[in-house]
């Protein structure tokens, strides 16, 4: 029933305008920035290859143009969250859902894994820019896998805030202010931290701070660990959140 629930939800991204809107304004402005990347390559490629240990064309590509994908997609995803409970809600359809056969765990697994499906569509998009490389050079694929690895556990737990956001209200605008807003300061956390005394807890926190690693070729455990955290616990929250709204129904 989880993958039922979680393919009916990217069928009606599907059958929305917005989510073909943000899959060609993604690709769009992330391909002007990969062709800039390129460009950059060309122009210093002869002082590149006089350099004993220089950078490669992955070096130069790879890490700016999914560090760039992530905060353009932590603007994105919370448009895409933001009706996943609310507009159940604002529909009068969530009683559906508590009347059938499913449980709260079942809704909630299932409407996370539906926007992850259509996350990993875009992921899979993004990466067949750099892939389209190999057609004329060669690639560094531990820093690319290591690349996508970390934008797929950060998408992951954009998705988990972004659906713990769409349980507390009705009005979807408000569930995408929120989640933005939640995101963001996730992602700043280390910024407000330097020079505090709590600096080396926030540091800890901050999304951007267990994703950089990855944009350098480095997979920490740790890091890992920190999203599936940060998943499991968003999940459990909503999972949760919508459990009081049957028992108060």
């Amino acid at each position: 029933m989880i993958f039922t629930i979680g393919l009916r939800e990217l069928k009606s991204l599907f059958l929305s305008p917005l989510a073909w809107s943000i899959l060609a304004v993604v690709q769009l402005i992330l391909a002007y920035l990969f062709l800039g990347r390129i460009e950059l390559f060309q122009t210093y490629q002869p002082q590149l290859m006089a350099m004993d240990s220089g950078p490669g064309v992955t070096e130069i590509i790879l890490p700016d143009l999914l560090g760039n994908a992530a905060i353009l997609l932590l603007l994105v995803v919370p448009l895409l969250t933001m009706r996943l409970m609310a507009e159940e809600r604002r529909n009068r359809t969530l009683s559906l859902l508590f009347s059938a056969p499913l449980s709260m765990t079942e809704i909630i697994l299932g409407k996370f894994l539906g926007i992850l499906f259509f996350l990993l569509i875009v992921l899979v998009l993004i990466g067949l820019m750099p892939l389209s490389l190999l057609a004329g050079a060669s690639l560094d694929l531990g820093l690319l896998a290591s690349s996508f690895l970390g934008l797929a556990l950060l998408l992951g737990s954009f998705a988990a805030v972004g659906l713990f956001m769409s349980t507390l209200t009705q009005y979807p605008t408000v569930a995408a202010i929120s989640s933005f807003g939640a995101l963001l300061l996730f992602w700043i956390l280390d910024w407000s931290g330097q020079g505090m005394g709590g600096g080396n807890w926030l540091a800890y926190l901050s999304l951007f701070n267990h994703y950089k690693p990855f944009l350098e070729g480095v997979f920490d455990s740790g890091d890992a660990v920190y999203h599936l955290l940060l998943i499991t616990t968003f999940l459990v929250l909503s999972i949760h959140r919508l459990d009081a709204d049957r028992m108060g129904g």
